[in-house]
């Protein structure tokens, strides 16, 4: 059950606001400016010192807005979301497909070509043939268009 209104009580291993500095000092150091947190808690304890938690040091970088990239880390590229077509009626967007149908000899395949209308999602044109061939699928649109 939740209790309601009164004061919390501060957490016994809270950082103090030293702790905070030495963690902003430390992460400020020019041997360790370019590096991540979880680059800089290793190296400090190879060097037998312990301030905080890998988190910790997030944590406090991330209060005093300095976690940021470092190193040779790039910024992460915006992707440009692919175009979508809305059908609004039939035979406004068609969508083909090749799919590999299975023969009786292994390793074999017919392909099969299909024009489909997105709206109704009726079949508008199929083929199927032995060999993949890029005019054969321009063949089989033609005839839906025809």
């Amino acid at each position: 059950r939740k209790k309601s209104g009164g004061a919390r009580r501060v957490p016994a291993n809270k950082l103090t606001e030293e702790e905070k500095a030495q963690i902003i000092e430390v992460c400020n150091r020019v041997e360790y400016q370019s590096s991540a947190p979880s680059q800089i808690v290793p190296k400090l304890a190879d060097e037998g010192v312990y301030i905080a938690s890998e988190s910790s040091f997030y944590r406090v970088l991330h209060e005093k807005n300095q976690l940021h990239r470092r190193g040779r880390a790039r910024t992460p590229r915006t992707v440009m979301k692919p175009k979508g077509y809305k059908a609004e009626a039939p035979n406004q967007v068609w969508s083909w497909d090749i799919t590999y149908l299975a023969s009786a000899v292994r390793g074999s395949f017919y392909y099969l070509y299909m024009v489909e209308d997105i709206y109704s999602r009726k079949i508008v044109c199929w083929e199927v043939h032995e060999e993949h061939n890029a005019l054969r699928g321009n063949c089989c649109h033609h005839q839906g268009l025809g």
